[in-house]
């Protein structure tokens, strides 16, 4: 029986046991991984997943089971508790499947890679990584380098008529480097992620880049407490996008806990900058070709010339608000569909990231960022971060044990995004600079 088959069945089984309507997705999965630590095998892993999960409706009552077992013989016993455990909960009502428009776009995503890497193949990836790191002056340990690959079926059928299927792999590596003595020591990492595997960054540069950053983190210092220009490495500027799509969540928006939730149509970024949501690009780390609940995804502009034009949708959020999904729902076997954006990305700006520094005569360069401390309903923002002082335009001296602050409203506002943007993590961002952020050192 095939993965639509099967979820076939399990509709058809929940609508015998008396709901109005139901939905059923279906997650099988297989991977391996490998961590390597000072030339020793730590983990070798393999594993194989089932899990179905089965919505019923009665009315504006909803209920959802998951099963990891795919035999037919017994959706009848588990449709029939999802239909009970439905009669004994409140009402929502926004709850319903959603409102499908008939077809799906047709897009070439390239999601899945026919290769399947062996054990010995990802043992010589952690191998090539963790060797290089070690082999930079100054690195004296490792925390090792993980490898690591999958292989993922999602299958959605609806009683509403949705039915549809995908499959996607992914490849992935890291690795982390020590660097000095005793107290003194500083750690460091790097990793790469992609689709396939024929896009999957050197295992050498990972490892080489990992110790070269260690190394570099030697010898900080704690500045004084300072209001300065604050510039983020991509690979933490990317946390300002996911506070951005935090704010903009349908979910929060219709809780009234978003300091955005009365900013739609309005100016929230500077006027040029341009924020992209696109489910639909080819061998995207997050693309897929219908979201949680069988809608088509469209590339959308999120932030267009600074202004913010639409919320992040589901069906459940967009009917508080009295609008339409986006194709935006996200969700696992066990749980309802909420909201969540895919490859999110903030549109590369003009100057390279050495000419964004270059007036900057005293600032903060932030490669690591520490804690959560960001408050959504109000936008203030204070975490802890670690980097380099910039003096005269130019990486100076490391820092650590310091924090900023600020506010998202103000920072988002007085954004500059560099001309650097690669596609690494799923939510990419350039090198950007924000002004007026508080450092607080000694």
């Amino acid at each position: 029986m095939s993965h639509l088959d099967t979820l076939e069945a399990l509709v058809a089984a929940a609508r015998r046991a008396g709901a109005d309507a139901a939905d059923a997705l279906l997650v099988s999965s297989a991977s391996l991984s490998v961590s390597r630590r000072l030339g020793k095998i730590e983990q070798l892993e393999r594993a194989e997943g089932f899990d179905l999960g089965l919505r019923v409706f009665l009315g504006q009552r909803q209920a959802i089971v998951s099963s990891t077992d795919p035999s037919p013989a017994g959706f009848a016993a588990l449709a029939e508790r999802a239909v009970a455990m439905a009669k004994v909960v409140p009402e929502d009502p926004f709850a319903g499947l959603a409102e499908t428009p008939d077809g799906l776009t047709q897009h070439a995503l390239d999601l899945s890679d026919p290769a399947e890497p062996s054990a010995e193949e990802l043992i010589a990836r952690t191998a090539a990584a963790e060797d290089a790191a070690m082999a930079i002056p100054g690195v004296t340990n490792s925390e090792g380098a993980d490898a690591h690959y999958g292989r993922t079926r999602i299958a959605l059928v609806t009683s509403r008529g949705f039915a549809g299927e995908y499959e996607r792999t992914g490849h992935s590596l890291s690795a982390t480097a020590l660097a000095g003595q005793g107290t003194g020591m500083e750690r460091d990492y790097d990793y790469t992620s992609a689709v396939h595997l024929a896009d999957l960054e050197d295992a050498a540069t990972i490892g080489r880049r990992a110790g070269e950053k260690a190394v570099a983190r030697l010898n900080p210092i704690r500045p004084k407490t300072a209001k300065l220009p604050v510039v983020y490495d991509p690979r933490v500027a990317s946390s300002l996008l996911g506070h951005l799509a935090g704010a903009i969540n349908g979910a929060a928006v219709a809780r009234g806990t978003s300091f955005l939730r009365d900013r739609l149509g309005q100016r929230v970024m500077a006027a040029g900058l341009t924020v992209i949501d696109d489910p639909t690009r080819r061998r995207g780390l997050r693309s897929r070709p219908f979201d949680g609940e069988g809608m088509q995804g469209i590339r959308r502009a999120l932030v267009e010339d600074g202004v913010l034009t639409t919320w992040v949708l589901d069906w459940r959020s967009a009917r508080q608000l009295g609008l339409a999904s986006t194709g935006h729902a996200s969700r696992g076997t066990g749980g309802p569909p909420s909201p969540s954006t895919t490859n999110l990305y903030l549109a590369a700006g003009s100057l390279t990231p050495a000419a964004l520094m270059a007036d900057i005569r005293e600032g903060l360069y932030v490669t690591e960022l520490i804690g959560s401390g960001v408050n959504g309903v109000t936008g203030d923002y204070s975490r802890g971060a670690a980097g380099f002082m910039i003096r005269d335009g130019a990486l100076a001296e490391p820092v650590s044990e310091i924090t900023i602050a600020g506010n998202l409203k103000d920072m988002l506002l007085n954004l500059t995004p560099a001309d650097d943007l690669e596609f690494r993590r799923g939510t990419d961002s350039p090198t950007v600079r924000v002004e007026g952020l508080t450092l607080a050192g000694a």
